[in-house]
């Protein structure tokens, strides 16, 4: 019985890095994958997930709007799909959750979705929330704070390194805009 993944952590856990070793094993075992990442998120270029550690990967890129269910059958009828893996999750909407879900359990092809949690004001994402309600397996990938503890929050910071309480929800960035920490770090990096 296929299965809806979510892997979820905070920024620079590893979360790219874990999905494109997951990719490998399937193509290693001869099955044919699918990988898809936010449209929205071009750090390694439009349709690539890429890892800081220097691994990436071609995928098809998805809008607000893209109809991964759609997509996923279309390709399964012209050549059977072992599994679909996703990148930049928190982004899809609860719509493409609930399509992922469906591939699981009405086409049987396994989901592995990769993502953030929650944005830099502590809240969740849409996709987030929706993989988090519907998801089979929950796994929460370890990254670490500054000071050695589990780092579960992303802080925005401005170009001096000075926190950001206020903005929109989605502003793309690696290490020079967020910075993983521990939730009494979080805090306290907020208040002060």
């Amino acid at each position: 019985m296929a299965k809806l993944y979510f892997y979820y952590a905070s920024m620079n856990a590893g979360k790219s890095t874990t999905l494109l070793q997951a990719d490998f094993n399937y193509r290693e075992r001869g099955l044919h994958t699918m990988l898809f990442t936010a449209a929205i998120d071009e750090r390694a270029g439009r349709g690539v997930i890429g890892s800081r550690i220097g691994l990436s990967a071609e995928a098809i890129p998805f809008e607000r709007d893209s109809d991964l269910f759609a997509c996923a059958t279309a390709e399964h009828a012209r050549q059977t799909v072992g599994c679909v893996l996703v990148d930049e999750a928190q982004f899809l909407t609860a719509r493409q959750v609930d399509q992922l879900a469906a591939l699981a359990d009405k086409v049987g092809i396994p989901v592995l979705a990769y993502g953030l949690r929650t944005d830099f004001r502590g809240e969740l994402f849409e996709g987030s929330a929706r993989l988090l309600a519907l998801a089979d397996a929950l796994v929460e990938l370890k990254s670490v704070c500054q000071c050695g503890r589990k780092a579960t929050m992303n802080l925005r910071v401005d170009r001096c390194g000075n926190p950001v309480r206020e903005g929109t929800q989605t502003e793309i960035g690696g290490n020079d805009r967020y910075v993983a920490l521990c939730r009494r770090h979080f805090v306290e990096a907020l208040e002060a």
